[in-house]
């Protein structure tokens, strides 16, 4: 079946697929599109009928192996193919180093030179798939007008072509693969048989698969196997000390290139013998030589030990640990389980849960329509007899492919299980201790190979460890976000003659929590104390700081000392503790009454006064060193008057400074919004003025921000 999707590639409307026509409509159109700009190899993509998943329908130049990987594709995945559908546009990777800048998870498992073109399969109001073309490394670093306008033409086209099938309610079709190949058996004529014969060094032919289809009497020599051994089968696979995903590799690579490589190996238990393929689009030719230079091929070649693997077993997995490695949070590392697991080993549906003080717990699902299903997990004790909490107390997985399976094992808990017909429970074991079971779900009865189950458990430790670090970065994040809480007012007393309000932001990067503070002190003489710092560094030591700090100017504030007082008695504090860290400090005493302020600054950024006529002054009088420099330093006070509906902004250094832009221009403008919008109500302008400043988003230091407003 393929799905269909409108202009909003999250929804899918049900269809038909492939249509029954006389001839194979994906390949065709895929075969004539390649020819037309002169690609190599490529592939047609189809939307699930059911999920939000592209499905590989036809593949053409290169097996469908080298696709593992991509088999199926969520449409939230960071891929070539999903992009083009979800943004309706032609996506381009110009070479290598594009790859690798713009999809790294991909550059790592395909590190070859070629040029990739993706294309979404769509009419103007209806997606039903996407296809990609791939060039040798060799092709200029751009497309081309023509090609590019051919390539669009031919994916609208062919989305024509389905709708009408769809229209007309056809059944999908099967349709094979594109792949050419040299003739079984013997090379060419007899002639040219002999003539290969007679050649002092081995001659081999592959087919696109990697198979021996030829090999001459030298090569079954050097090789050490005979010929009829060969044939037909692997090169690495034939070959006991070339079964190493390296040598693969360099096959993979000539394909993909459409380049000339080669490598060295180790013939036991002394023989250096090169290998070098020369590809086209049928296959490759391996020519076999004795090495001369044995230093620079032990360099290159790898250890005769190594144990065995598959490349495209490899491959999936370095594709999904290369997902893995982005999440941050536990959700982080659910949603990329959903977007690249689930579709990867076609499964629909995902749980992933966490143990904690004995029980189960859920951290996240995906793929069930009734959460409620999901809701039994949460809080079951681990003594509990499930597939979940046996897989997790033994560190052994559990596959079930189908529910007679399930129900036979597990009658009491399961008689009724969630809607699917197979599972798989993967223990989640990292650092020897277990953190959780991933269970995937099955809408159909599925069988689990060995191969399968191989991979599927690796995938659980990769899983593990992901979510022990996710865990690791939450516990952090929300011991972070409780301390900066505590240090910080909680609420800001409300004040006879003055309106306030404020913000705080901590930094994006590190543990989120910073040394910028803000407090508003009333004293018993009818005074205010407002006061804003900023101390060294955005850690532990600096928020606990910055508590001591704030708790000292308050404390010095209610013993009724003066401005200045307040400053050098803070900067012997933090003198006398030792900290080897700085802070600026801005201090205001405001009397509402008077309407009248005092000023004294430590090394911190001029606040700014909004006049009620909209005139916006930086009050940048003088003031002294930061606190914590300077044994006996002098902090001079400045005084200026405060009439009703004017505001005054105390801030920290984060919300003026950014990358590229001078902190006086960044000042101006700041003035100029403040002339613009600074009779808006105070809580709504706090919000323009971070908005503005981008603080919102991605910040490299805290922001702190207190507004005040004197009434009439």
């Amino acid at each position: 079946m393929v799905g269909v999707s409108d202009g909003q590639t999250s929804a899918q409307a049900p269809a038909a697929a492939r249509t029954r026509v006389g001839r194979p409509l994906l390949s065709l159109a895929l075969a004539s599109m390649m020819d037309a700009v002169h690609a190599h190899a490529g592939g047609v993509y189809l939307l699930a009928a059911d999920e939000p998943v592209l499905e590989l329908s036809v593949m053409a130049g290169l097996p469908r192996a080298f696709s593992a990987p991509w088999e199926r594709v969520g449409l939230s995945a960071p891929i070539p193919v999903a992009d083009a559908v979800r943004e309706r546009r032609l996506v381009w990777i110009g070479g290598e180093e594009d790859m690798a800048a713009r999809y790294p998870r991909i550059a790592v498992v395909l590190p070859y030179p070629f040029a990739l073109a993706a294309l979404p399969v769509a009419t103007e109001t209806t997606v039903y798939g996407a296809i990609f073309v791939t060039w040798p490394g060799s092709h200029p670093p751009e497309l081309s007008d023509r090609d590019r306008e051919h390539l669009t033409a031919a994916c609208r086209r062919l989305a024509v072509r389905l709708e009408r099938a769809i229209e007309a309610s056809r059944p999908p079709l099967p349709e094979p693969d594109l792949l050419g190949g040299p003739p079984s058996g013997m090379f060419g004529t007899v002639e040219a048989a002999r003539m290969a014969a007679r050649l002092p060094y081995g001659l081999c032919s592959l087919d696109l698969h990697g198979r021996i289809s030829y090999a001459n009497p030298a090569a079954a020599d050097l090789i050490g196997v005979p010929a009829t051994l060969l044939l037909g089968n692997h090169l690495w696979a034939s070959v006991p000390w070339l079964n190493d995903p390296v040598y693969e590799d360099r096959y993979r690579a000539a394909l993909f290139s459409q380049q000339t490589t080669s490598f060295v190996a180790l013939r036991p238990p002394g023989d250096w013998l090169s290998f070098r393929m020369y590809p086209s689009t049928t296959g490759l030719s391996v020519r076999i030589s004795r090495a001369r230079a044995v230093t620079e091929m032990a360099r290159h070649g790898p250890s005769p030990g190594d144990a065995p693997s598959r490349l495209v077993t490899i491959s999936q997995v370095l594709s999904l640990a290369g997902a893995l490695t982005e999440a941050a949070s536990v959700q982080d590392v659910v949603q990329l389980v959903a977007d690249e697991v689930v579709p990867a080993v076609g499964s629909q549906a995902l749980v992933v849960l966490g143990s904690r003080s004995g029980r189960l717990h859920v951290l996240g699902h995906r793929g069930y329509r009734d959460p409620h299903v999901v809701e039994r997990f949460d809080g079951l004790p681990l003594a509990e007899r499930t597939p979940g909490t046996n897989a997790l107390n033994t560190g052994v997985p559990a596959f079930f492919d189908s529910q007679q399976q399930l129900e036979r094992l597990y009658p009491t808990q399961y008689s009724a299980p969630d809607g699917f017909a197979a599972w798989a429970y993967l223990p989640l074991i990292a650092s020897g201790r277990p953190v959780g079971t991933c269970v995937l779900a099955y809408a159909e009865p599925h069988p689990f190979p060995a191969d399968e189950r191989a991979v599927l458990t690796s995938l659980g430790g990769l899983i593990a460890q992901a979510l022990e670090r996710a865990q690791l970065y939450d516990a952090k994040h929300q011991l972070a976000h409780g301390l900066q809480a505590a240090l910080l007012p909680h609420t800001l007393p409300e004040l006879p003659g003055i309106e306030a309000a404020a913000r705080y932001l901590p930094a994006t990067q590190g543990m989120e929590i910073g040394g910028d503070f803000y407090d508003l002190v009333p004293t018993d003489e009818g005074l205010t104390a407002a006061v804003i710092g900023d101390v060294q560094g955005h850690n532990v030591t600096a928020a606990g700081l910055m508590g001591q700090l704030r708790t000292a100017v308050r404390a010095y504030t209610t013993l009724g000392h003066a401005p200045e007082e307040v400053m050098r008695s803070t900067n012997r504090l933090l003198i006398d503790l030792g900290a080897d860290l700085f802070a600026s400090c801005l201090y205001l005493r405001l009397d509402p009454r008077l309407g009248h302020a005092v000023m004294s600054r430590a090394g911190h950024p001029p606040p700014l006064l909004r006049r009620p006529d909209g005139r916006v002054r930086v009050l940048d009088r003088a003031g002294g060193p930061l606190l914590g420099i300077d044994g006996a330093p002098t902090y001079p006070t400045t005084e200026f008057d405060l009439t009703p509906g004017c505001v005054l902004v105390l801030y920290t250094d984060g919300l003026i400074e950014s990358p590229g832009v001078d902190i006086e221009d960044a000042l101006a403008d700041l003035g100029g919004l403040l002339t613009e919008v600074g009779d808006r109500p105070l809580d709504e302008l706090a919000d323009l003025l971070v908005e503005h400043s981008g603080a919102e988003r991605e910040r490299v230091d805290d922001v702190a921000l207190l507004l005040l407003r004197m009434r009439g």
